[in-house]
């Protein structure tokens, strides 16, 4: 009997929505309101106990968050059947101490910047790719897109409230990590498609912003050289490839970039 339940919600949840430009459909057994709820209550908790910067390299990440969140708003509302999304952020910039090379961005807009990955971005252009990419995963549920997935693989389709319930410690680890903002060895993997669809809509939010989209490029080239060091938190939700540099060069000269961005 839980089999045919979970098939059924499978089934009914499939088609539901479907991702931002390409169309993909969706599995997301997990409500918008519900993500929400979580992401205010686990974003509050991270702030708490991390050291929170205000510096001059802070400033610049509420300056381009500010940016790309105009943007973002701007691409929302020009495509009719995405508007209301817009009424689901509240924006918030953070810059955090820490040597972890990642930033992530739960749903709401509640962003996160680790000072690891500043040697990496190196200026404003660099910190516009991660914060359009970031962006883009929230903007496109990947986040609520893997956690569903996991309540399927792991708690057989149990809802994100029953886990909570059970296991408080558990259900707020299984948020965390599917939003890349997870302290455990286990995170889940964005997958390709995820990928392609964060990099197209974070050059479109870059260039809305004001920002040079190619730098995308000169960025992906700097963590893929590094790639063979230290194994860095951002590689471990956000895997690369040999071919993605020559992806995100397509895209800038293709005509549904420009259809989006002129």
């Amino acid at each position: 009997m839980k089999k045919i339940i979970v098939a059924a919600l499978l089934l009914a949840a499939i088609g539901c929505s479907r991702a931002p430009i390409t169309g993909r459909s969706q599995l997301l057994l997990v409500g918008r309101d519900e993500v929400l709820q979580q992401s205010y209550i686990q974003y509050d908790k991270v702030i708490e106990e991390n050291k929170v910067l205000d510096n001059p390299d802070s400033a610049m990440v509420k300056r381009v968050g500010g940016k790309i969140a105009r943007a973002v708003e701007e691409f929302l509302n020009s495509q009719p059947e995405y508007a209301h999304l817009d009424d689901d952020f509240q924006w918030e910039f953070n810059l955090l101490e820490s040597e972890q090379v990642n930033a992530w961005c739960m749903p709401g807009g509640k962003v996160a910047f680790y000072t690891g990955i500043l040697p990496y971005t190196r200026d404003e252009e660099g910190l516009a790719v991660v914060m359009g990419h970031e962006i883009a995963h929230a903007i496109a549920d990947h986040g609520r897109e893997r956690m569903s997935q996991e309540l399927l693989k792991q708690y057989g389709g149990s809802t994100l409230a029953q886990v909570f319930e059970t296991n408080a410690v558990e259900g707020a680890e299984l948020f965390m990590e599917a939003y890349g903002a997870g302290s455990s060895l286990v995170t889940l993997k964005y997958s390709r498609d995820h990928e392609k669809e964060a990099d197209k809509l974070g050059l479109i939010f870059m260039a809305l912003a004001g920002y040079d989209p190619n730098e995308a490029v000169d960025f992906w080239e700097r963590m893929a050289a590094d790639k063979d060091g230290e194994p860095l938190e951002f590689f471990s939700t956000h895997p690369n490839s040999a071919t993605r540099i020559q992806l995100i060069r397509d895209y800038i000269v293709s005509d549904e970039f420009k259809k989006y961005t002129n």
